[in-house]
């Protein structure tokens, strides 16, 4: 099995950022230590190998229980299932933490729908504050800067200041 998985794997060309597997070997070994090229990518098949190793029972798990979606219930048996009884508890506290992460960003966005503001009046703001931005743009493109806030009416040209009146 693990042999006719891992060919499957291999013919996929299925693989995993670079940029972020070179961060997790930097951040799991001490900085005097360094990591051949062919050892990361062995990791990376290796961790593409698991994932697929993984995924295949989670869906087992997931058809046994007469589901279409793999839940993260789902992994965590698969993880079982497959031996990786230690990974459980850090896999059960990751999945905790995500949930809490997914609820403050709920609310977040709840709390924005219901200021009680219109969409009218929000889109009016920003459309002004886009206004502000391109204004601030073209003279910071002509050399001109403002010296003070939205409603200044000191504006510096090469450091000498011009008062509209």
């Amino acid at each position: 099995f693990f042999y006719k998985t891992f060919n499957m794997a291999a013919n996929d060309d299925v693989s995993l950022p670079k940029a972020t597997v070179n961060k997790l070997i930097r951040e799991m070994l001490p900085n005097d230590i360094k990591c051949a090229n062919e050892t990361r990518d062995l990791i990376v098949e290796c961790c593409v190998e698991f994932i697929h190793l993984l995924s295949s029972e989670a869906n087992e798990v997931c058809s046994s229980d007469k589901k279409k979606t793999i839940s993260p219930e789902h992994i965590i048996k698969a993880l079982e299932t497959l031996g990786f009884q230690n990974y459980v508890e850090s896999v059960q506290e990751v999945y905790e933490e995500h949930k809490e992460q997914s609820k403050e960003k709920s609310r977040g966005i709840k709390k924005l729908n219901n200021q009680g503001i219109p969409d009218e009046v929000l889109e009016s703001e920003q459309q002004q504050l886009f206004e502000r931005a391109r204004s601030a743009l073209r003279n910071s493109q002509l050399g001109i800067q403002v010296s003070g806030g939205a409603d200044s009416n000191e504006l510096t040209d090469s450091g000498n200041e011009i008062h509209s009146g």
